[in-house]
C-alpha cells in the first residue's frame, strides 16, 4: 500500500519497529482528525513488520463502558500463556477477562496489577519474536483497558515490543510523557497526485473543487469523488450544487458513507444498523439479531458490494470507523431501540445489560438491576470506570428515589476508586440531593472532602468532614473519629489555629464520659490522637506528642493491621514524633507489604514515607531510589499529589547535594503541577540550597514564608526551623532566630529524640555566638567558658547517638567555623575533619567543599583527598534496587514482580550493572556490601 506524502511519518514508525527488533521497547501515539491517515499508517506498520508478530486492536465507541473489553479483544487469544505469569498477575488478568469471577477473599482485581500483567504477557508473547501492537481508534477504548495498556507502555524498557495507538482529535487520551506523532493534511501537490491516482478522468475544475473540500484529508480525497453523481463527475452541474459548506471534513466524509448506505435495499440498511450497534463484529450475533428485522445473510451481499463492510473468518468489519458512526447515528431512535432489543436477545452478560439499557425509553427496574450486576462484575475485575458507568446508568433507569440515590452513591465511590476525585464529587453532589441515612451522608461527605483536598481547598474539606463527623458520631464513633482525623490533617495543612481548635472541640460528643459506656478502642485511640495533634499545633507538644505517638505506634498502625490504607494514612504523622528509626522501619514494612500484596496503587504513598525517612536520615542514595520509583508509579497511576510530594523529596536531596540545576528544575516541575503543597516543598528545598551556597538572606526569606507566609506549612516548617535559625543568625537578624529556636527546642524536648536535642543545642549555640542565648543548659555548666563553646560541644556529644549524619555534619561544620573565627585553629581542625568525612559519606559535595575550605583556612597541611566515587555511586537508582534484590537470590521474574517492571528490563539493568560493580553473577553480588 502506497502512502502519499508521509515519508517522515513512515520513518518514525519504521524506527519504532526497528527498535523492537533490537530489543528496545517503544510506544507512539499517532493523533489526527478522522480520515487523516492514522489507520493507513497502522496498515503500513503491519506491512513493514513481516518479521514481527503483529497484534491489532480497535476501540469501539459502544464498548467504551465495558471494563477491559478492548484489552480482551486485543489479547484474549493469548490466555493460554497466562500460566507463565506470576500468580497474582495471572489471577488479576483472568479476572479482568472474566475467566475467574471470584478472587481470593472476595477481593477485586487491582487495576494497576492488571497493567503489570499486560506488560508480562506482552513480554511472553514477544519471547519468540519481536512484537508490534497496533491499536486503532484508541480514544474509544474502555478506561480500564487504557489504564492497563498505558501502564505497560511506560515500562516496556528492553522488551522487544513496539506499541502504537491511533487517537482521533477532540477526544481525551491520557498519554502524557509518551512520544506523539501528529498527522496534518497533505499538501496540495500530494493531494492532487492521490486524487489523480484514484479518481482519474475528473474535469480540472471538479478536481479543484474536491481538493478544496478535502483540505488535504486523504479519506476525503478518496471518498468525495465516489459520492459524485454522473452529472457532477462530468462537471455539468454548477459547483454550488456540490459544495458541502463549512462542516468539518469528517462530517462531509460521513455524509458520503451515509449516502452510500441509503442507496442499499431497506433490509440491508437495517442489517448495517445491527452491525454498527454490535461492537465485536460477531457475525453470528449480527445475523441472529437481524432475523428480528427479517434480514438475513443474503442482505449482507449488497452492503459488502458498497464497500461499507467486509466479512472474513466469521467477523464483520466496517471498512472505516466513520462509516460505522455514520450508519448508527443516522438511524431513527425507533430502529435503534428495536436493534438493541434484538441484540440483547442475541448476546449475554455485560453486553446484554448495556443493549437493554440502550433500548430503554424510561425507568425500568429490571434493566437497572441488570446494570447493577454488570457494575458488580466490573468491580471484581478492577474496572472502576465501567462500574461507575453502569451504576450511573442504572440510577437513571431506577423507578424510585431510594434506588436512584443508592446507585449514585455506588457510582461516586467507584469513580473515586478510579482516581477521578472531581467527577466523584459531582456524583456525590447529585446523590446528596436525595434523602440518606447518616452513614451514607458521611460517605458522601468524605468523597466530596477528598475531592476538595485534591484541588487544594482544605477549608471546604475541613467543613465537610467536621459537619459529617458530628452527624455520624452517634451511629459510628470510629468512622466519625477518622473523619475528625482527616479534618485535623486539613487544618494542619493550612496552619490555621482556629480550624485546629474547632476540630478538637468537635470531638466533645465522641469523648466518653466517666458515667457512660467506654468508647470502642479504635475510636478512643483516634480521639486521643486528634486531641494530641491539636495540642502540638497549638503550642503544647509536651501534652500532644504522647497522643500522636499512640496514633502511629498502636496495633492498628503496625504491621499486623488489617488494612494497608490505614497504615499509609497514619504514617503521615510519624514526622511529628521525630523518631526517624521507627518511621523508617514502619515505612519499610509498609513498602514490603505493598509489594508482596501487589498493591501498586498504594506504592507511591509507601515509597514517599520511605523516601522521606531516608532523606531525613541522610541516606540520599537510597532516598533517591525510593523517590524516583515512587514518582514514576505515581505518574503512571495518576496520583498527582504523591508525584508532587516525591518530586519534593528529590528536590531536597538535590539541595542537600548542592546540585543547583537539578534542584531548580524539580521545583519548576512542582510549580507546573499547580499543587498547593508545591510552595512548601519548594521553599524548603531552595532555602537549604541557598544555605549551602551561603545565600543567607534568600534562605531566610524562603523559610519565613514556609513558617508563616502564603506557603506556610507547620509540618514542613518544623524540620526547617534550624535552617531558619542559621540563616537569621548568619544574616544578622538574630531577633528572627530566637522565636524559631524556642519553638524547635520545645518540640525537641517533647520528642525525647537525641538528634532533635542535638540540633536544638546547635540553634542555641548559634544564638550564643552573638550573645543571645538564654535559659539553663550546658552553657551555664562552664562558668569560665564561652557559652557557645559549651553548647556546640554538648550538641556534638549528643549527636553521637542520633540518626541524622547530615545534621551532625552541619553541627560539626558550624562549630569548626566558629572556632576558626575565634582563632582556635587546632581546636577547629578535628571538628572540620569530622564534618568533611560525614559530608563525603552521605554524598553532599557542596557542603564537603565548605568544610574543606575551612580546613585550608586553618592551615591544615594533611592532604585532603577528594572523595572517590564508590562502586555503588556508579549505579543508577533503579540499578541499585535491582542488584540488591538480585543479591538475595531472586530471579529476574521475581524482581520484576516486586519492582513492577518486566523481566527483560530487569535483565537489561543487571547487564549494565555487573561491569560497573566488577562482578559476573548473583553469587558475587551476595558477597558484596551493597549499602543497605
Amino acid at each position: 500500500m502506497e502512502l502519499y506524502g508521509r515519508d517522515q511519518e513512515r520513518a518514525v514508525v519504521e524506527g519504532l519497529l526497528d527498535g523492537a527488533r533490537k530489543q528496545r521497547g517503544g510506544v507512539l501515539v499517532v493523533r489526527g482528525e478522522a480520515g487523516i491517515g492514522k489507520t493507513a499508517l497502522l496498515d503500513h506498520a503491519a506491512e513493514h513488520a513481516t518479521d514481527l508478530r503483529v497484534l491489532r486492536g480497535l476501540g469501539i465507541e459502544s464498548e467504551s463502558e465495558l471494563a477491559f473489553a478492548g484489552l480482551h479483544l486485543l489479547l484474549g487469544a493469548h490466555t493460554d500463556r497466562l500460566d507463565a505469569l506470576p500468580a497474582p498477575q495471572a489471577r488479576a488478568l483472568r479476572a479482568a477477562f472474566g475467566l475467574d469471577v471470584d478472587l481470593p477473599g472476595g477481593s477485586t482485581a487491582d487495576r494497576f496489577l492488571v497493567g503489570l500483567a499486560v506488560l508480562s504477557l506482552l513480554g511472553e508473547i514477544a519471547e519468540e519474536r519481536p512484537l508490534a501492537v497496533l491499536v486503532d481508534d484508541a480514544q474509544w477504548l474502555d478506561q480500564a483497558s487504557v489504564e492497563a495498556l498505558l501502564f505497560a507502555a511506560r515500562r516496556l524498557g528492553s522488551d522487544p515490543v513496539a506499541l502504537v495507538f491511533a487517537v482521533r482529535d477532540g477526544h481525551p487520551f491520557p498519554a502524557s510523557g509518551l512520544a506523539e506523532l501528529r498527522l496534518a493534511g497533505l499538501d496540495e501537490e500530494t493531494g492532487a497526485r492521490l486524487l489523480h491516482q484514484h479518481a482519474d478522468g475528473l474535469p480540472a475544475h471538479v478536481r479543484g473543487l474536491v481538493l478544496r473540500e478535502a483540505r488535504g484529508n486523504p479519506l476525503a480525497l478518496l471518498e468525495l469523488p465516489a459520492a459524485l453523481s454522473a452529472a457532477q463527475r462530468s462537471g455539468d452541474l454548477h459547483a454550488d450544487f456540490f459544495h458541502l459548506g463549512s462542516r468539518p471534513v469528517s462530517e462531509r466524509v460521513e455524509r458520503t458513507f451515509l449516502d452510500r448506505a441509503r442507496a442499499l435495499p431497506p433490509r440491508a440498511q437495517d442489517l448495517l444498523v445491527v452491525a454498527a450497534a454490535e461492537p465485536t463484529g460477531d457475525l453470528g450475533a449480527v445475523l441472529a439479531a437481524g432475523r428480528a428485522l427479517d434480514a438475513s445473510l443474503d442482505d449482507l451481499a449488497a452492503a459488502e458490494a458498497s464497500r461499507l463492510i467486509s466479512v472474513a473468518d466469521g467477523r464483520l468489519r466496517f471498512t472505516h470507523p466513520l462509516s460505522r458512526s455514520a450508519v448508527y447515528r443516522a438511524a431513527p431512535l425507533s430502529l435503534r431501540t428495536v436493534v438493541h432489543r434484538a441484540l440483547a436477545e442475541a448476546t449475554t452478560a455485560d453486553r446484554r445489560a448495556w443493549h437493554r439499557a440502550a433500548a430503554a425509553t424510561g425507568p425500568d427496574e429490571s434493566v437497572a438491576a441488570d446494570l447493577e450486576h454488570t457494575a458488580q462484575a466490573a468491580r471484581r475485575r478492577g474496572g472502576h470506570q465501567a462500574e461507575a458507568a453502569a451504576y450511573e446508568r442504572a440510577a437513571a433507569l431506577s423507578p424510585t428515589d431510594e434506588q436512584r440515590a443508592r446507585r449514585l452513591v455506588a457510582a461516586a465511590e467507584a469513580v473515586e476508586n478510579a482516581g477521578e476525585q472531581q467527577r466523584a464529587a459531582g456524583l456525590a453532589d447529585r446523590a446528596a440531593a436525595h434523602p440518606h441515612d447518616p452513614l451514607t451522608r458521611a460517605r458522601l461527605a468524605r468523597i466530596r472532602a477528598t475531592a476538595a483536598n485534591a484541588r487544594g481547598d482544605q477549608r471546604a474539606a475541613h467543613a465537610l468532614l467536621v459537619k459529617a463527623a458530628a452527624e455520624v458520631g452517634p451511629h459510628d464513633a470510629r468512622a466519625a473519629a477518622y473523619m475528625f482525623l482527616d479534618a485535623m490533617s486539613a487544618a494542619w495543612a493550612l496552619n490555621d489555629p482556629g480550624m485546629i481548635a474547632r476540630t478538637s472541640a468537635g470531638l466533645t460528643a465522641l469523648r466518653p464520659v466517666p458515667s457512660g459506656p467506654r468508647a470502642e478502642p479504635g475510636a478512643a485511640r483516634l480521639i486521643t490522637a486528634v486531641d494530641g495533634l491539636a495540642a502540638v499545633a497549638l503550642g503544647d507538644p509536651a501534652r500532644g506528642l504522647p497522643a500522636a505517638r499512640l496514633l502511629v505506634e498502636a496495633p492498628g498502625a503496625a504491621e499486623s493491621a488489617p488494612g494497608l490504607w490505614e497504615r499509609a494514612s497514619t504514617h503521615w504523622w510519624h514526622q511529628l514524633i521525630g523518631d526517624l528509626g521507627a518511621a523508617y522501619e514502619r515505612a519499610r514494612a509498609l513498602e514490603r507489604d505493598c509489594r508482596a500484596g501487589d498493591a501498586i496503587g498504594l506504592m507511591p504513598a509507601a515509597l514517599f514515607h520511605l523516601a522521606r525517612a531516608q532523606l531525613l536520615m541522610g541516606r540520599f542514595r537510597d532516598a533517591t531510589a525510593s523517590a524516583a520509583e515512587g514518582a514514576r508509579i505515581a505518574e503512571d497511576t495518576a496520583q498527582g499529589l504523591f508525584a508532587g510530594n516525591l518530586r519534593g523529596v528529590l528536590a531536597h536531596i538535590a539541595a542537600a547535594e548542592g546540585d543547583e540545576d537539578r534542584c531548580r528544575a524539580l521545583t519548576r516541575e512542582l510549580a507546573a503541577q499547580g499543587l498547593p503543597i508545591a510552595g512548601a516543598w519548594s521553599s524548603g528545598a531552595l532555602a537549604l540550597l541557598d544555605l549551602g551556597h551561603g545565600r543567607h538572606d534568600e534562605a531566610l526569606h524562603r523559610l519565613e514564608d514556609l513558617w508563616a507566609g502564603p506557603h506556610g506549612h507547620s509540618g514542613f516548617a518544623l524540620y526547617a526551623l534550624p535552617d531558619l535559625v542559621e540563616s537569621a543568625v548568619r544574616g544578622g537578624r538574630t531577633e528572627r532566630a530566637e522565636a524559631a529556636a524556642a519553638a524547635f527546642a520545645k518540640w525537641a524536648d517533647a520528642t525525647g529524640q537525641p538528634w532533635a536535642r542535638a540540633v536544638a543545642l546547635r540553634c542555641r549555640a548559634l544564638l550564643a555566638t552573638v550573645g543571645a542565648a538564654g535559659g539553663d543548659g550546658a552553657a551555664e555548666a562552664t562558668a569560665q567558658g564561652d557559652p557557645a563553646d559549651a553548647l556546640f560541644a554538648e550538641a556534638v556529644r549528643v549527636h553521637l547517638h542520633d540518626q541524622r549524619p547530615f545534621e551532625r555534619a552541619r553541627t560539626e561544620l558550624l562549630y569548626g567555623e566558629w572556632l576558626r573565627r575565634r582563632l582556635r585553629r587546632s581546636d577547629a581542625r578535628p571538628r572540620l575533619r569530622a564534618a568533611l568525612e560525614l559530608f563525603d559519606a552521605v554524598g553532599a559535595p557542596l557542603w564537603a567543599e565548605r568544610a574543606r575550605a575551612e580546613l585550608r583556612a586553618t592551615g591544615e597541611t594533611t592532604p585532603v583527598r577528594d572523595r572517590e566515587a564508590g562502586l555503588l555511586d556508579r549505579l543508577t537508582p533503579q540499578e541499585l534496587q535491582i542488584v540488591r534484590l538480585a543479591a538475595t537470590g531472586l530471579s529476574n521474574r521475581d524482581i520484576a514482580a516486586q519492582l513492577f517492571l518486566s523481566p527483560r528490563t530487569v535483565g537489561y539493568h543487571l547487564y549494565k550493572a555487573y561491569p560497573k560493580l566488577g562482578v559476573a553473577s548473583r553469587g558475587e553480588l551476595a558477597r558484596m556490601d551493597l549499602g543497605e
